[in-house]
């Protein structure tokens, strides 16, 4: 049960940047499919243990690689599907403690919370380049398909 109430609020929270960011009406279930399966990613990898960043890691990726094909296949650009499905993972709640815990004084938790945080988005940022350096990788390589050497 716990699962199905992750896939919904991950993919309404998604959808609904998606309206936010002015997205094309016709990408918002797209945009909610892409944040849904990386944060279930995320929260899957979370769970087994494996930690917050490496789930970071992992769930950008997953979002940039869907988001490369959302957008070839619909023909949209990329960003529409990848910003709004990296909005779940997205540590908001973390820099808002880490600048609680310095306007209360306690520098030591809120510097330990911004490290946390700057690791979290450090690994969306080198999930997404992931992905898109992969990506080009594949689309100059001789195995593609669509590579003019093959025609």
């Amino acid at each position: 049960m716990i699962y199905l109430e992750q896939l919904i609020t991950s993919f309404i929270a998604s959808a609904a940047f998606g309206v936010i960011f002015n997205a094309p009406k016709e990408s918002l279930v797209k945009c909610g499919l892409s944040g849904m399966l990386g944060w279930i990613v995320y929260y899957l990898l979370t769970s087994y243990g494996y930690g917050t960043v490496l789930g970071t890691l992992a769930a950008s990726f997953l979002i940039a690689f869907i988001s490369h094909l959302f957008a070839k296949h619909y023909k949209m650009p990329m960003i529409i599907f990848s910003v709004a499905g990296v909005i779940p993972l997205v540590p908001g709640g973390l820099a808002y403690d880490t600048m609680r815990n310095f306007v209360e004084n306690d520098y030591n938790t809120g510097i330990a919370l911004g490290v946390k945080a700057l690791m979290i988005s450090g690994a969306i940022a080198v999930g997404l380049i992931f992905s898109e350096v992969l990506n080009y990788v594949i689309r100059k390589s001789a195995i593609h398909p669509y590579n003019s050497s093959n025609k």
